[in-house]
């Protein structure tokens, strides 16, 4: 048989077998393993299933590979009719399946006779996610290199949604061979009290937390709260008393630093909140992270429920279980975490000097990854030209075993698969690199000047504001108008200097994925522009897509609506281009190959200038972006560190009075917030 009548009846087999929704369920999605890779570095999360083990143990005893696309279904399942015989198998969490209204046994493999139907019924916990793998694997469109539903950002699965009702699925060919089910040993124990297994770091005790504070955290049964997702779990525990008094340039809460990349896992103190991050959550942001879940554990955020208790166990980096695992190797189906304690080290690696200036710290961030921090916690563009020449030097280098490669402010993480290249052996890379990196100060990097409109004060940022004070606090220093609290916290005379300042800066792009898909955080050329806030505490629950923020000394887009903290000034037009072609390129890289459009607007060292747009003229431009004309005006030019250099040196008087006043401010604003206990005392 020729490839091409191979690939015929391979359509041909593909389109005789489908499946049809009749019920879709609470919220189920399509998944693949291990997701949508390579960009994190755009803000682009992994998605796939949130418990990976079940939905890999399910494809393994069909004969699918361990990724093949399946369906993961939230609290409760859907009803679908097949159009010829099919394989299927559902593990995860204690549901009710029948078929044609005969009951079936999870974890078992079954036959779905043509025109049967599969029910599965509502989750019953412990446990509130169960996985539907199909012989063949649902045959569906690639974005990005994978058909994980990300439903937040509109792409994957079945057109960026759910399942819906009446909708046809295709299957892929049968594979075989099939298995009669999932052993018992192999498969994940669940339950209401968990442990997870973690690694200390990236920023733990006593530079950001108190022992004390690390030992609650470790010593703690943590609540899982309701207001939980695929984005993040949140958690509901003791208040930390903090080892710093504030962020100083980042916000005035202790838990803010400058934004720095995330890992899936990592337990984020957003604020006084903690919120482990889940597979759907943010690549980058401004929080800090005391603890990571090892890769190998992380099935279980998947399967925590309200009402569930959560201890986390610290364990050696080295005798994390393998992800790789499916069977007792991966100690799922073990009820506890044995450990004789963690690596000791409050997840710092490694601490060096790069030259008489500058210092780098490696810091752990889970099993599989590490954060270079280069200098002090200060907001200083050379230290991101530090951080670009070592990230542009690992791509060249194209390293063996580097899955992803993510800047933040001042860091970057490199993310890698342990089985090629382990933390140890990068740990050796990092420091033969410093040594053929140039000097900051020949720092020469294309930066367009992209124009971008801003509805000043627009109404949805005003709805988000009124809709946070109803339904999560009403007395915050930031409400009910952000735009005022960032004069106060500023010493300006009035709203009005806070316009002006805002459209007479130009903003530097720094990062980008603040907060998902492309969007950018950055900050003013000009440090008397450089506007300072502090983040929400708690966060937002609901934020408008491409809302315009300042947190910290930054500022950011986010890239659609979720969750946030920045204190709102306006609102923009997209900044991700869902029209753009499909693309294949290398992890963490910026730029494709000639001619591959990407979907992100902006690039590192872009320089925002905004121009302002009423509400209704935004509304417009925002119908015309939806439809695919992208026009943003942009224009090309360089950033030149040594000359960014001399123009501090030439403005530093004016620069020093402008930081004293806002810093005056900055202190009054804090002082009160302690009085009104809105800061930890100590």
């Amino acid at each position: 048989m020729t490839s091409t009548e191979l690939s015929a009846e391979t359509a041909l087999n593909a389109e005789a077998r489908s499946v049809e929704v009749i019920r879709p369920g609470m919220l189920t999605t399509v998944q693949d393993w291990p997701g949508r890779t390579g960009y994190w570095h755009v803000g682009v999360p992994p998605s796939g299933p949130m418990d990976d083990l079940s939905f890999r143990l399910g494809n393994r005893v069909l004969g699918n590979p361990e990724g093949a696309a399946g369906l993961e279904c939230t609290l409760s399942g859907p009803a679908l009719r097949f159009s010829a015989a099919t394989w299927v198998c559902v593990t995860g969490a204690p549901t009710d399946v029948t078929v044609n209204g005969v009951r079936l046994e999870q974890w078992r493999t079954v036959q779905i006779p043509a025109g049967g139907v599969l029910d599965i019924g509502a989750v019953r916990g412990p446990g509130m996610r169960c996985y539907l793998l199909l012989s063949g694997g649902l045959q569906l469109p690639e974005y990005l290199g994978s058909t994980a539903t990300f439903t937040l950002g509109r792409f994957g699965g079945s057109n960026g949604n759910a399942l819906r009702a009446w909708e046809t699925l295709s299957l892929g060919p049968q594979r075989g061979p099939i298995a009669t089910g999932v052993p018992m040993g192999d498969q994940p124990v669940l339950t209401k009290r968990w442990e997870l297994a973690v690694t200390a770091g990236p920023h733990g005790a006593p530079e950001f937390f108190t022992r004390v504070d690390f030992d609650t955290i470790i010593g703690t049964d943590y609540e899982v709260h309701f207001n939980s997702d695929r984005t993040g779990v949140r958690l509901i525990g003791p208040r930390p008393d903090w080892a710093r008094t504030d962020g100083g340039e980042a916000g005035l809460h202790p838990s803010n630093i400058h934004d720095t990349p995330y890992s899936v896992g990592a337990l984020d103190f957003t604020g006084d909140t903690p919120i482990l991050l889940g597979p759907d959550g943010p690549s980058l942001g401004g929080f800090v992270c005391p603890i990571t879940v090892v890769a190998a554990d992380r099935w279980k955020l998947g399967q925590l429920t309200p009402g569930d208790a959560v201890r986390f166990v610290p364990i050696r980096s080295d005798r994390a279980a393998s992800i790789r695992e499916l069977g007792a190797g991966r100690r799922a189906s073990w009820p506890t975490v044995l450990s004789s304690g963690g690596d000791a080290d409050d997840g710092v690696l490694r601490r060096t000097e790069v030259d008489d200036e500058t210092g780098v710290t490696y810091r752990r961030a889970g099993d599989d990854a590490v954060l270079v921090e280069y200098g002090t916690m200060t907001l200083d563009l050379a230290l991101r030209a530090r951080v670009h020449a070592l990230h542009q030097h690992l791509l060249a280098a194209s390293v063996r075993g580097v899955t992803e490669l993510t800047p933040g402010i001042r860091s970057l993480q490199i993310r890698v698969d342990p089985h090629i290249l382990s933390v140890s052996a990068l740990l050796d890379l990092l420091a033969e690199a410093e040594q053929q990196l140039p000097a900051v100060d020949q720092l020469v990097v294309p930066s367009r000047t992209v124009h971008l409109p801003l509805s000043w004060d627009d109404p949805a940022t005003r709805e988000a504001i009124t809709r946070y004070m109803h339904g999560v606090r009403a007395d915050a220093p930031w409400c009910p108008w952000n735009i005022e609290f960032i004069r106060r916290m500023n010493g300006l005379a009035s709203v009005a200097d806070v316009y002006d300042t805002v459209f007479g800066a130009e903003y530097l792009v720094l990062g980008l994925g603040d907060v998902y898909l492309g969007a950018p955080v950055a900050t003013p050329t000009d440090p008397r522009h450089r506007l300072v806030t502090t983040k929400y505490n708690p966060a937002r629950t609901w934020t408008p897509q491409n809302a315009v923020g300042i947190g910290g000394a930054y500022l950011c887009i986010y890239g659609m609506e979720g969750p946030g903290g920045y204190q709102f000034v306006g609102r923009t037009t997209q900044v991700w281009n869902h029209h753009a072609g499909p693309l294949a390129g290398r992890p963490g890289a910026d730029r494709h190959p000639a001619g591959a459009e990407t979907p992100w607007l902006l690039r590192y060292f872009d320089r925002i200038r905004w121009y302002p747009v009423c509400a209704d003229e935004l509304l417009d431009l925002r119908a015309d972006f939806a439809a695919g004309s992208v026009a943003a005006r942009a224009e090309d030019g360089e950033f030149r560190l040594a000359d960014y250099r001399e123009f501090l040196a030439d403005n530093n008087e004016s620069i020093t009075e402008f930081r004293a006043v806002q810093a005056t401010a900055f202190a009054a604003e804090r002082n009160s917030w302690q009085l009104a206990g809105e800061l930890a005392a100590g």
